[in-house]
């Protein structure tokens, strides 16, 4: 179970961090939009679907529900089972997620006490106001694209890069409809969606509807020259979303687009973000191996410092990083190599490291398989400190 770690440096880590009814009460609220979305999109929530759509959302329905309940029932209940046997106790309940783009259900299932959830991609949020003017053939076609994308997700746990940049364009946004979806896995609805963007010292500023009026012309561009540029205002780049999770605790899941390369992330004002929040919960999944490279230092030297805990697939922190800031891993499934050629200069390391640690039972999938297929998992623990001869630490 996740609990707050109690002591002085908790409770100031606490108070950097303003609540977010005190950041966001200036903020325009978009909770109507993202329940129609939801309903609409994902097939969940209690939103009244308007008369024009109401037999091209029931047919689209009959086939996202079914794929809804499978992955609540298959993947997520796995998943939810085998990990409550390895968390540790008195987990921060602020969880940072890098490379984390429209998987929103694996922080979930990964962190089910969370409280606060920060997932960070290239991936832009997206305006949920896009839905509201499409009609007719235009509004089945978007609604078949996200249905097609969210089977593969639901099949494989996971996001192609290629998928994603398909929705940075169009009526449905990706990131906001898999956030959304991920609420429909839970039998959840959003209380508030607004959105936001970093000052200069780290803090939030949420904007008004006067700001998003005044943002309607200026494009949210593409990070990162590979990605496409959307169709949508730079104000609805990142957002955030809460709702109550079945505790009745409110849950605050944050979007932020961003480059993580050290470029754009060192010294910047997500830096200074995530910083406030103190020690977190980490994890990562399907993260191209950018971890393990120097051109993402920056990123990487931020989760050695302020992780408490971390959860992984071979992407993660690599082990000599997470050693030497005091962690130990231990590796579930089997590795036989890099599924993907163009990562093949990381096989000699990545085996040398499997083929030391015994093979652990892992029923799910989690993040990339391997060369044949195969399942794996790293969890980093703290190494508990070693006790000198006059019993000082």
């Amino acid at each position: 179970m996740l609990r707050p770690i109690i002591g002085i440096s908790s409770v100031l880590a606490t108070l950097a961090v303003v609540t977010p009814a005190a950041q966001a009460n200036s903020g325009k609220n978009y909770v109507d939009d993202a329940r129609l979305f939801q309903r609409m999109v994902t097939c969940g929530g209690s939103a009244t679907v308007p008369d024009y759509a109401t037999k091209i959302v029931a047919r689209h329905c009959r086939s996202v529900k079914p794929l809804a309940k499978r992955f609540r029932k298959g993947w997520v209940r796995r998943a939810m089972r085998f990990l409550a046997k390895k968390r540790i106790a008195n987990l921060p309940p602020r969880v940072v997620y890098p490379f984390g783009g429209g998987d929103l259900v694996t922080a979930m299932v990964t962190y089910p006490d969370a409280t606060e959830i920060t997932t960070i991609s290239l991936e832009n949020a997206g305006d949920p106001r896009r839905l509201g003017m499409v009609r007719g053939k235009q509004l089945k076609e978007a609604l078949a694209k996200f249905e097609t994308i969210a089977r593969r997700y639901v099949l494989v746990h996971d996001h192609k890069s290629m998928n994603l940049r398909k929705l940075e364009k169009g009526p449905i946004p990706g990131q906001l409809a898999f956030f959304l979806f991920a609420l429909t896995v839970y039998d959840y609805e959003p209380v508030s969606l607004r959105f936001f963007k970093i000052n200069d010292d780290g803090s939030l500023y949420y904007y008004t509807a006067a700001d998003i009026a005044r943002l309607k012309d200026s494009r949210a561009n593409k990070l990162e020259k590979r990605w496409i540029n959307t169709d949508y205002s730079v104000a609805f780049r990142n957002s955030e979303l809460e709702f109550r999770n079945k505790a009745g605790k409110l849950v605050v899941h944050r979007h932020i687009a961003a480059n993580l390369h050290n470029d754009h992330f060192a010294n910047s004002p997500l830096l200074k973000h995530l910083r406030k929040k103190g020690k977190v919960s980490t994890m990562t999944k399907a993260a191209s191996y950018l971890l393990w490279s120097p051109k993402f230092s920056a990123i990487r030297k931020y989760l050695t410092r302020h992780m408490a805990f971390m959860v992984s697939d071979s992407t993660g922190v690599p082990p000599r990083y997470a050693w030497r800031a005091g962690f130990r891993m231990v590796s579930y499934g089997k590795f036989d190599g890099v599924f993907h050629p163009q990562w093949n200069y990381l096989n000699k390391r990545l085996l040398k490291i499997f083929e030391k640690r015994r093979t652990r039972w892992l029923p799910i999938r989690y993040g990339y398989p391997d060369i044949n297929k195969n399942r794996h998992m790293w969890i980093y623990y703290p190494r508990k400190k070693r006790r000198s001869k006059t019993g000082k630490r």
